[in-house]
């Protein structure tokens, strides 16, 4: 977040929209440009934090070893919260999630946006590789759903597309084709970032792991874990899991947050 924000700073300002009557107006507008964005942001990450509160609360129970919860399984668990507890049970402490999350998902989508712009315009760099550039730096996520709408809106506009609310001569994806790009740029994301988060949670459990088994570098950590429960019960275990989490999370993510840039008027 740290980097994203520095590069945000460094940044020209975006193109100055049409002056409005009056002493500042360029400077209101460009002012009004970044809390926008900010906006735009922050509520497509709490939409999508939200999204999955409930899978997120069964998941801590679980992990704490609850002892209402600690003999059932996660769709059991899912089912007996809101008997203990009522519905709002599985939303509980997803409040303060917001306060963090709100920022966070504000600097990343912001920071993509800024990234793009940059090496378009300072290094000329253009198509997927800039994508790909400002995805790395913003999130592995972010290259799959632009490249999934550049490749959309490219081939099949009419069916897949249409014009933006706040600007016509913008096409933007229909919802229910951003909601399953969204969807689809998550499961990819995870699928090939997913090894390494195992090794990653590995490496951090170390001090309590058997001698034998603690590794230091994640070279180390990482053959371990294949050598000894190969790729689909070691590299990738848990991955379907998360699926459940990730898909409908990024997906309501990019959604809500193309549906905000035309309502606050970025395109």
């Amino acid at each position: 977040m740290v980097a994203a924000a520095a590069a945000l700073a460094a940044a020209d300002p975006p193109p100055a929209m049409p002056q409005a009557a009056g002493v500042g107006g360029s400077t209101a507008r460009r002012d009004f440009y970044w809390l926008r964005s900010f906006l735009a942001g922050g509520i497509a990450g709490c939409c999508a934090k939200t999204t999955v509160a409930p899978l997120d609360r069964v998941k801590v129970l679980l992990q704490a070893h609850n002892r209402h919860y600690k003999h059932l399984g996660v769709f059991s668990a899912l089912c007996a919260v809101p008997r203990k507890e009522g519905y709002l049970g599985l939303y509980k402490g997803n409040g303060a999630m917001m306060i963090r999350i709100f920022p966070y998902g504000a600097i990343q989508f912001m920071a993509f946006e800024r990234y793009k712009m940059l090496i378009t315009t300072k290094l000329g760099i253009s198509g997927h590789v800039h994508r790909l550039m400002a995805g790395s730096l913003a999130g592995v996520s972010f290259f799959t759903f632009g490249t999934l709408k550049s490749v959309g809106l490219s081939y099949a506009p009419t069916l897949l597309g249409r014009p933006s609310s706040d600007n016509p001569n913008v096409l933007v994806l229909k919802t229910h084709i951003n909601l399953l790009c969204g969807g689809v740029a998550g499961a990819i994301a995870q699928t090939i970032s997913y090894p390494f988060d195992v090794t990653r949670r590995r490496m951090q459990l170390g001090t309590v792991l058997p001698e034998f088994e603690k590794c230091l570098t994640m070279r180390e950590t990482m053959k371990y874990v294949y050598g000894h429960h190969g790729i689909r019960k070691g590299l990738y275990r848990g991955l379907s899991l998360n699926y459940i989490r990730c898909i409908p999370s990024q997906a309501v993510a990019f959604t809500t947050y193309e549906l905000m840039k035309q309502f606050f008027h970025l395109n």
